[in-house]
């Protein structure tokens, strides 16, 4: 239950911080918001554990904490980019198809089992995911695959999130921020500009945001199952398409919906498969 409600919570504040993100990128370069977003985490995380920073950083799978950085920096990334194009809330429901994504990873880097029926779940929710982009259609920004891009790079990150679990939350919050702050910042001379009085309010809830949802989802998927909670993340689309309604006054068309809808259903039925498998397998055991 404690997993859960970490992920609850960081879903939520993590859509607190994309529509944050969203505002800037209506006037400033992705590139800047992303930094902005792994700078301020960075200089965070820095003075809370500023006098243990060298213990803090030290890992017993340093690679594993490497490219679980580079899998965030990505996604990030991809989202930031596409929501300058698109609608929150249609990004969102792209991205949605991480939690399935995560299912089929669990299956292939982890030894989770997974059936038919779940492998048939994650193909709806690819179809679900197309519906809301059309490519070809010329509905949408061809920026739409972006999300596509951030969802398979995020749930590569939580599969090694759960292989990085023998460190302390505060070495992968630690991890995170470093590498995204590294990399960015080499990128920075060619995406920099002068940022606003009025807006650094905003650059400076990117790093806060950040920082909270990060640490509570590394701490979500170290204490549960990957693929127990990962459907919860759905929550998500929810807050997304209310912060685009009350902000932008944006409302997702019907197609969106649709495709929102099979990516939620069948996510919803791959968790379903999985309890039912797991009370079975418990029952077996107890025989």
């Amino acid at each position: 239950m404690a997993g859960l409600l970490l992920l609850l919570g960081s879903v939520f504040v993590f859509t607190m911080m994309d529509a944050t993100a969203k505002h800037l990128t209506q006037t400033y370069n992705p590139g800047l918001v992303v930094w902005a977003r792994f700078a301020g985490n960075f200089l965070i995380v820095m003075a809370i554990f500023g006098p243990r920073l060298r213990s803090t950083l030290r890992s017993v799978r340093p690679w594993v904490q490497l490219f679980r950085g580079l899998t965030q920096l990505v996604s990030v990334v991809m989202f930031f980019t596409a929501i300058t194009f698109i609608g929150l809330a249609e990004a969102t429901a792209i991205m949605d198809v991480n939690p399935v994504l995560i299912t089929l990873f669990a299956a292939l880097f982890l030894g989770e089992r997974i059936g038919p029926r779940r492998i048939a779940g994650i193909a709806v929710a690819l179809v679900g995911a197309m519906i809301i982009i059309r490519p070809g259609s010329g509905v949408l920004h061809p920026a739409a695959i972006l999300p596509m891009i951030g969802a398979v790079s995020y749930a590569a990150g939580a599969i090694l999130t759960r292989m990085s679990r023998a460190d302390s939350t505060r070495t992968s919050v630690l991890w995170s921020a470093l590498i995204g702050t590294t990399a960015t910042t080499l990128i920075l001379p060619f995406v920099w500009e002068p940022i606003a009085l009025g807006d650094l309010w905003a650059f400076a809830l990117l790093g806060v945001f950040g920082t909270i949802a990060q640490t509570m989802i590394i701490r979500a998927f170290a204490m549960a199952e990957a693929s127990a909670i990962a459907p919860f993340g759905y929550t998500g689309l929810i807050w997304a398409g209310v912060w685009g309604w009350l902000f932008w006054g944006t409302i997702p068309d019907a197609w969106t919906l649709i495709g929102a809808a099979l990516i939620v259903g069948a996510g919803l039925y791959i968790w379903t498969r999985e309890a039912q498998s797991a009370r079975a397998s418990q029952r077996t055991a107890a025989a």
